[in-house]
């Protein structure tokens, strides 16, 4: 009884609270990364540079995103969810700030690409940790309360960055960054740990059901035996080489086009909220149970393939771009949605964790290559459009992958004839 009471989570009540400061910490952290393409064009030209050169920046951030996700797990395991989301809130604050004294490109790359990454991964696994704490039956809610910062946060970022940067300048910009970004730190600082609280939720038995899982300390290497998984690892590495590419260039393609003053800012915002309109679909298309999430998964990969292709060939007509960005945020949010929770079809709930740490460290190879691999195309080619017909190359290859494994989930579950 008294195992029960200790392990019971509270299901609601400050869990609520929790919820709001890691919506915040969404938002202050993959919503600032989202709009990174912002300041693309402005460090190009001041330090005189290749295409290919300044996307290393974001690659930077990305991969240390991917990288540091294992590192902030372990971290959570010795330390508690709210001293790693404030390490997190100070590293990405610090990137910034060191970011906006404008001392060198190799220390821009240090700063708003490994300072920042890391610190957006500790603050992103830690919020993501703690809410999963504090919830079992509403899990799902929290998490799409949660999540939705992500969105809600990109939607204002996109405007809001582009004064920023007309009014004080890029380096003027990421200060004032900088100063939001701190904010991670009271979010930190408000996520209570479970076991200070729990005296006030502990009144009366528990049903087994609503018990917390016991956190287990041992990271599953022995889950790439899995060929179901390693080929999923294969579509991550794909998708992500993909799915990071028009962040960076959806900017200075719009830019191309004559598209300046407020339009590359709107369409970013227009993406944010396709996106946000696209998990809260998906999710509800996935709860239906009309297809299988690995089925529904390669249906969305392959479509956001096709549009991010087809979104250079109607460069001539506005409405078109402005139609084929916002499919191509909804499709994105919709594979953002299905793809994580697509890995409990493929290891089980046990070795979700372990299976969720191989995906994102792998999944960073992805990250790294692609930005740069499509600016190398652009140089060459002296064509914005050549990144997205890269994007949707991978995007489309990495749908193949989602096929195999989802024959190979099937046919395990089907047991021998």
């Amino acid at each position: 009884m008294l195992e029960s009471r200790r392990r019971r989570p509270p299901d609601g009540g400050y869990g609520w609270v929790v919820v709001l400061s890691a919506f915040w910490v969404m938002g202050l952290t993959a919503a600032v990364l989202k709009n990174f393409g912002l300041f693309f064009l402005d460090i190009q030209a001041h330090f005189n540079i290749l295409t290919s050169t300044t996307s290393w920046i974001t690659s930077c951030t990305i991969a240390m995103f991917h990288l540091g996700a294992p590192v902030a797990s372990a971290l959570l395991l010795q330390f508690s969810q709210r001293v790693v989301v404030i390490i997190g809130g100070f590293l990405c604050a610090s990137g910034m700030f060191l970011a906006s004294l404008d001392l060198s490109l190799p220390c821009l790359y240090l700063t708003m690409g490994i300072l920042q990454g890391t610190g957006i991964s500790f603050s992103w696994v830690a919020a993501n940790s703690m809410v999963s704490h504090y919830f079992v039956r509403w899990r799902p809610i929290a998490y799409a309360i949660s999540s939705s910062g992500e969105c809600v946060f990109a939607i204002i970022f996109g405007p809001f960055f582009q004064w920023l940067i007309e009014t004080y300048g890029w380096q003027g910009a990421l200060l004032i960054i900088a100063a939001l970004q701190l904010n991670i730190c009271v979010c930190g600082a408000l996520m209570r740990p479970l076991g200070s609280i729990q005296s006030t939720v502990d009144q009366g038995p528990a049903s087994p059901a609503l018990l917390l899982p016991k956190r287990s300390r041992t990271f599953q290497c022995s889950l790439l035996k899995k060929p179901e998984l390693l080929l999923y690892i294969v579509f991550a590495i794909l998708a992500a080489a993909g799915i990071f590419i028009p962040p960076v260039f959806l900017v200075p393609f719009a830019n191309s086009l004559g598209l300046h003053n407020y339009w590359p800012a709107s369409i970013l915002s227009l993406v944010a909220l396709a996106d946000l309109m696209g998990r809260l679909i998906c999710g509800w298309v996935a709860n239906m149970r009309l297809l299988r999430n690995l089925q529904l998964l390669t249906v969305v990969v392959s479509l956001l393939g096709f549009v991010l292709m087809l979104l250079p060939i109607s460069q001539k007509h506005l409405g078109c771009v402005l139609a084929l960005c916002f499919v191509y945020g909804s499709l994105f949010g919709c594979v953002v949605a299905i793809h994580v929770t697509s890995i409990v079809d493929i290891v089980n709930l046990e070795g979700f964790d372990s299976g969720l740490g191989l995906f994102m460290l792998f999944r960073s190879v992805g990250g790294c290559v692609g930005p740069p691999l499509a600016g190398f195309l652009v140089d060459q080619t002296g064509d914005y459009r050549a990144a997205f017909y890269l994007s949707g190359l991978c995007l489309i290859s990495s749908a193949f992958f989602v096929i195999l494994v989802d024959y190979l989930v099937q046919k395990r579950e089907c047991g021998p004839m």
